[in-house]
């Protein structure tokens, strides 16, 4: 099966180009969602090329795992409305800790939790995709792209970790713009390494007939 890399690593680039724009107000969503059909459908290309299923496995399951974790946000934001509106009469207004109120918080806790284990192990198998990018490629940004969300994950409950996210994607954006052919890979002086004709060995036995050879020679002139 013939798959272009210059395909691949275009479509992938535009995908993230695509999440990245997914912070744009109103519109942003949208562009998030095409994205990232767009990186999966560049994820299975690249499995083809480099004949790993983990690089599209890896990614799949990430994005599962981000979308478990937006629906753990959005049941967590829903808690705290109608906790909210349950002490407030929902009026918004004189609040009134009420038992609706009790419940609702614990389900915004609950619903936290689920989305933030979910989030880092979404990026965990995300980094995992990644690092067998850099590894396939040679391009260290997809490794340090990796890092960077890893870590942004684990801190993504302030501020650093949301930045750290967004450098983290434009490191992959530049990763898969800047991918190079097998045929393009930096020259590896190991594959071309001199190998001599004959072995050790081999040597060693053309030299001992010839010695053999010359003393024959020389016993037949004494005679």
């Amino acid at each position: 099966m013939n798959v272009s890399l210059e395909y691949s690593k275009t479509l992938a680039g535009e995908g993230a180009i695509l999440v990245l724009l997914s912070l744009v107000p109103y519109v942003g969503w949208v562009l998030g969602i095409i994205g990232i059909i767009l990186l999966l459908r560049s994820m299975k290309e690249l499995s083809n090329y480099y004949q790993d299923e983990g690089i599209y496995k890896n990614s799949l399951i990430g994005v599962k795992f981000y979308i478990v974790a937006l629906v753990a946000v959005g049941v967590a934001i829903a808690a705290i409305l109608v906790g909210v509106g349950s002490a407030t009469g929902f009026t918004f207004k004189n609040f009134v800790p009420t038992v609706g109120f009790g419940v609702s918080l614990i389900a915004f806790f609950a619903s936290f939790i689920v989305a933030f284990v979910f989030f880092v192990l979404a990026t965990s198998h995300l980094r995992k995709t990644f690092d067998t990018l850099a590894q396939k490629s040679g391009e260290a940004s997809f490794t340090t792209a990796g890092n960077l969300l890893w870590w942004g994950a684990i801190l993504s409950i302030v501020v650093v970790g949301l930045v750290l996210i967004l450098i983290g994607w434009i490191f992959a954006t530049i990763g898969f713009f800047t991918m190079k052919t097998r045929q393009q890979q930096p020259y590896n002086p190991q594959q071309n390494a001199y190998t001599p004709p004959f072995s050790q060995p081999e040597q060693g036995k053309v030299f001992e007939s010839k010695a053999m050879n010359t003393n024959n020679q020389s016993y037949l002139k004494t005679l």
